[in-house]
């Protein structure tokens, strides 16, 4: 078997071409990069170097085996992450989602419920699309996803569904109704907070001709919420977030009716994750209506 420090100097010569610069690369010296080149040729019984006065290229079967080496390491690589993956999500539970809501839920039962858990939230949301992938992958435990997933290696719990709704002012015609349409909000400019996953494509899709003027930071959100009169959307999940209450404010909640601003959520994870799973499922599962009523 040949070592992978000699397919990566391989690597690396054919990346930048000269003795000095690979050997600088791998914070090695001129004469061990050399020697190393020496033994990969005769390991390989192959010539892949030659060699002219002041100067060394790679053969036509140096050009493949520099390609060869790269696919090896990669395969190394790989296969290094994936064991460091699995291992990882079997000693901790790291949970995804396509949306911030699940994981305001799912952040709140931590502080009580599932204090023992050892949970790794991570805050950067998922494309629905790189779900399966991200799950096979073993990047996640699980993902919290709108989409109900059922292959031979994953399996979806449903949770509970988020509902959005529209804080307005209290002084508008349609603060006075007891819910309205994606359509009658029309024309109106809304406050959002940058990353909120699907409901972004819900919402600029379904309201015409709206403009959001979109926030990266929670603090900016919830001061110009505080003090202009823009509309802007919660959930009955984001409702307990303590983050985004908003005291003494004018704003009227009016629930948004469309089918399309209830959503399912079902968490999604490999068929071999469920028994660490699923007492955290389970959970969530019953404190979704508890809590967000």
């Amino acid at each position: 078997m040949i070592d992978n420090y000699l397919l990566e100097e391989l690597v690396t010569f054919k990346k930048y071409g000269t003795l000095a610069a690979t050997a600088n690369h791998l914070m090695v010296t001129q004469p061990t990069v050399t020697r190393g080149m020496q033994k990969l040729e005769e390991e390989l019984a192959v010539e892949i170097f030659d060699r002219q006065p002041n100067r060394i290229t790679l053969t036509k079967a140096g050009e493949l085996a520099a390609k060869e080496a790269q696919k090896v390491i990669d395969q190394n690589n790989n296969f290094i992450d994936t064991i460091q993956k699995y291992d990882y999500n079997h000693k901790n539970i790291r949970i995804g989602a396509v949306a911030p809501g699940p994981l305001i839920l799912l952040r709140h039962l931590r502080k009580s419920k599932l204090a023992q858990a050892k949970i790794d939230i991570d805050d950067n949301l998922i494309n629905p699309e790189d779900v399966t992938k991200e799950l096979l992958d073993h990047n996640y435990s699980f993902v919290l996803t709108n989409q109900e997933i059922m292959t031979d290696d994953i399996e979806s719990r449903f949770i509970g569904t988020e509902e959005l709704s529209v804080n307005l002012n209290q002084f508008t015609l349609l603060a006075n109704k007891k819910s309205v349409s994606f359509d009658e909000l029309k024309g109106l400019s809304f406050i959002v907070i940058a990353d909120i996953g699907i409901w972004k494509d819900i919402t600029e899709k379904r309201i015409p001709d709206a403009k959001f003027l979109y926030q990266d930071q929670q603090e900016a959100f919830r001061e110009i919420t505080k003090y202009s009169d823009f509309p802007y959307f919660t959930t009955n999940i984001s409702k307990i977030d303590r983050k985004l209450e908003m005291e003494d404010h004018d704003q009227i909640n009016v629930p948004i009716n469309d089918d399309a601003a209830k959503v399912d959520f079902y968490a999604a994870y490999l068929k071999n994750q469920k028994k660490s799973i699923n007492p955290i499922l389970k959970t969530m599962n019953e404190n979704w209506n508890k809590y967000l009523i």
